[in-house]
């Protein structure tokens, strides 16, 4: 794209006319995002408590799997070199299906948890550069009505890999475990997972939209991504308010940083621990069921919503949803309801919120951090603040819920998501003009 043509988002280029619907392939995309995504983040976590790792241990390697998102904004500029976005998106998801399918294989080896931990690496550096050309794919294609309208089926999409992952696969995962143990169990999955990714890379050889304009002003050479790397961090910490809107960020994800990781692992521990003694069959059935339908209805309602109200409007409404599911786990680990039947429901609560919640923070880093020239590199920026947010409040919640147990844990939880609240007020809501 050309750096100096922030319009060009437009919906009349045509380029932007052949394209198919929207709905073709935006919820498909951003699945394909969202799969190894929670597959570091969630999947690897249950399956490592399955297989004895301590919550410390799982929180801090996942947690430290997690930089890859971090930091994909480094060779962010280098992508925005390619005329094909497509290309690159296709790449990667077969290349992230493969290396799925090599962590099937390796949980089979003596020295299996250094493979794990080795090969999650590879997912996710493939998975976090895929998600740069993703987001730009969408960012590029779609005008900026449209980017709220679908916001909402791309944030369902993305977390849906969550309770596919969850609730299907962890549910055979659970199944698996009782007849061929833990090990077998946890590849059948992981291959699964390696083989759908693979699925959607060729679906999306025809389903996504074709080449994007590429940075006309790019110099060919050696130099030239570096050129564009500086020119993108001048630009972006120029903004005005961008410190606000990266603090902003920051917290933004910090209570949901620690409820995701903890939040499973809680369900999982025995009730004399403080935990709900719940099996990975049941956490799998619950979070496939009602919490799908859930999470899915809040995402759409959530995208709707917004472009309906506006992002000004809407933000402190969607910072409360996003924040019910810290209520619902301190709810939990203090009545520790025996019924399964409130658990469900409690649970399906806490999906709907986040989901709700979550368009909020996709739409501020779209909308108003990344808005002007380089919208694709500015929003992996912005993301990777995101991100960064994520993964320091992950990596420290193992600690911090031995350190309190688990009542107090989901009670600091709570404490900890005010700060964002507060900040609604001083923070800037609409993009530069």
């Amino acid at each position: 794209m050309d750096k100096a043509d922030p319009q060009h988002l437009a919906p009349h280029r045509p380029d932007v006319n052949r394209m198919r619907h929207p709905l073709a392939w935006v919820p498909s995309l951003y699945l394909a995002q969202g799969l190894p995504f929670y597959s570091v983040a969630l999947v690897a976590g249950l399956m490592f408590k399955s297989m004895g790792v301590p919550n410390e241990q799982i929180a801090r390697w996942t947690g430290v799997l997690g930089l890859a998102w971090v930091f994909k904004a480094l060779w962010s500029p280098f992508l925005e070199l390619f005329r094909s976005k497509k290309r690159i998106v296709v790449v990667l998801q077969i290349a992230g299906g493969i290396a799925l399918g090599a962590l099937a294989l390796a949980l089979q080896l003596p020295a299996w948890f250094a493979l794990a931990i080795a090969l999650l690496a590879v997912v996710s550096l493939a998975s976090s550069t895929h998600d740069i050309a993703a987001d730009g794919l969408y960012i590029a294609s779609l005008s900026a009505r449209q980017q709220a309208a679908y916001a909402g089926w791309q944030g369902a999409f993305f977390n849906g890999a969550k309770f596919l992952s969850l609730g299907g696969l962890v549910i055979l995962a659970g199944y698996l475990e009782q007849r061929v143990g833990a090990q077998l169990a946890w590849s059948t999955v992981f291959g699964l997972l390696g083989a759908l990714m693979a699925g959607l890379g060729l679906y999306h050889l025809w389903a996504l939209p074709g080449p994007q304009p590429a940075a006309s002003g790019a110099v060919p050479g050696a130099r030239a991504p570096l050129d564009v790397l500086a020119d993108v961090i001048r630009a972006f910490f120029a903004k005005p308010g961008i410190w606000l809107g990266i603090l902003f960020i920051l917290l933004f994800r910090t209570a949901e940083g620690q409820v995701q990781t903890i939040g499973p692992l809680f369900l999982r521990d025995a009730r004399a621990v403080g935990g709900m003694g719940l099996s990975t069959q049941e956490v799998g059935a619950i979070y496939g069921t009602a919490g799908t339908a859930a999470f899915l209805v809040g995402s759409i309602l959530g995208g709707y919503f917004t472009s309906w109200l506006g992002l000004k409007r809407a933000m402190v409404f969607l910072i409360l949803a996003m924040n019910l599911p810290n209520l619902v786990f301190y709810y939990l680990s203090m009545a520790q309801p025996e019924s399964l039947g409130v658990v469900t429901a409690s649970l399906a609560a806490e999906m709907f919120g986040y989901g709700f919640g979550f368009v909020g923070m996709i739409l501020f880093i779209m909308q108003v951090i990344a808005s002007g020239p380089y919208q694709t590199a500015h929003y992996a920026l912005g993301s990777g603040f995101m991100q960064l947010g994520f993964v320091l409040s992950k990596v420290v919640s193992g600690d911090i819920q031995r350190a309190l147990g688990y009542q107090h844990f989901f009670l600091w939880v709570v404490l900890s998501a005010l700060p964002v609240l507060l900040l609604t007020r001083f923070v800037r809501l609409e993009p530069e003009k």
